[in-house]
């Protein structure tokens, strides 16, 4: 059984990046596909898809590479966890390594990322970072 299921596939998505794979299987659930959108907005993978298996949903997450071969995404970190959580104010999730990183923020108007956050005017839960 998974506790965290936002880290289980953060996990999945590093562990597919360093290992250079094409593809990857993440369990689903509602934030977790708004996570993924965002990776796919911001240019982080390259697409994905939800799948049905024997009534289980899956997302399947196409990673992105550049022309090296190496992942384009340098580090993807879980921030805040079931055993701390960690909350921003709007003015606190500005930028993230000079607005080359990418701040994953769950609030009041759903899962956004850290600029469309600062735009709308809310802050939240800090689920994760990635550049």
């Amino acid at each position: 059984m998974i506790n965290d299921i936002i880290s289980d596939s953060l996990t999945r998505i590093r562990n597919a990046g360093m290992r250079r794979l094409e593809t990857t299987k993440l369990l689903h659930s509602k934030v977790v596909e708004a996570l993924v959108g965002i990776f796919q907005a911001k240019g982080y993978i390259e697409s994905f898809n939800v799948i049905e298996e024997d009534k289980k949903k899956f997302i399947n997450v196409i990673l992105k590479y550049d022309e090296k071969g190496k992942s384009v995404i340098n580090e993807l970190k879980r921030v805040s966890k079931p055993g701390r959580r960690v909350y921003k104010g709007k003015d606190e999730i500005k930028r993230f390594k000079n607005g080359y990183g990418t701040i994953v923020v769950s609030t009041s108007k759903g899962v956004l990322a850290n600029d469309e956050a600062y735009k709308a005017g809310v802050g939240g839960e800090i689920l994760c970072t990635i550049w």
